[in-house]
């Protein structure tokens, strides 16, 4: 109960800020009718294939969302006031999860009424993408709370603008590596953000014939050395910032 309504006050404290919640949905909606405008020639640009990048590339801001909000917790000592309680760490980060889970879902739901409109073809494949989706921005707003935990409030801006970056080129939202190769090809698979990418593609199209084995098992390991990663480091952080 306790967290439930731990995650009720979180939830009230990010719509406080409507504006940046507005920015957080409007900017991926915007990219994804602008670039449908263009008529770009090329197979990541097509709507089938771009709405699933333009929902990661959501998540990014996601993460900034949750790291700005750990933050301003750990500054306003509202965190102190809360290790007093008998809540534990987990506790915590299972509040800030769902009162973020919310917003991600309004947001795939009005990205894909937008592809729609835009000319996406209505398919029941849609209902299990925005299900794994909402398992996948798990990780970005776990991502997020170990930023926070980490770092300060005026650090989560560049850190997260880090994130919406990689997101960005290294996903291939709009590129594929193969274009560039070499290097840059090995950190695309090192890093999570393009087996997220074939994991929403594949379930949109209902074809997992490039999703591959390495792709799961990244994305995997990313998914639960965060989210222990971002329990263990908030505990700490909360443990230090009561001394």
């Amino acid at each position: 109960m306790r967290m439930l309504n731990f995650a009720k006050r979180n939830f009230k404290e990010l719509i406080r800020d409507p504006l940046s919640l507005i920015f957080e949905i409007a900017l991926p909606l915007f990219l994804l009718f602008i670039f449908q405008q263009f008529n770009i020639p090329a197979e990541n640009y097509r709507l089938e294939n771009f709405t699933p990048s333009i929902i990661l590339f959501g998540f990014s801001f996601i993460t900034l969302f949750s790291a700005t909000l750990i933050s301003k917790d750990r500054t306003s000592s509202f965190l102190i006031r809360l290790g007093t309680s008998p809540m534990k760490a987990k506790d915590f980060i299972l509040g800030y999860i769902l009162s973020l889970l919310p917003i991600v879902l309004i947001q795939n739901v009005l990205f894909f009424l937008t592809a729609i409109i835009l000319g996406l073809k209505f398919s029941l494949s849609i209902i299990p993408t925005i299900m794994v989706s909402m398992i996948i921005s798990i990780f970005f707003i776990s991502l997020g709370i170990l930023i926070g935990s980490l770092v300060s409030e005026k650090a989560t801006g560049g850190l997260g603008s880090i994130v919406v970056q990689l997101v960005c080129f290294t996903s291939g939202m709009y590129f594929p590596k193969d274009v560039i190769g070499g290097v840059f090809a090995i950190i695309c698979k090192l890093l999570p953000f393009e087996a997220c990418l074939n994991i929403i593609q594949s379930v949109l199209h209902n074809d997992f014939s490039n999703l591959t084995t390495v792709h799961i098992v990244v994305f995997s390991l990313y998914f639960v050395s965060v989210i222990i990663l971002s329990i263990i480091i908030f505990q700490k952080r909360m443990i230090s910032d009561n001394k």
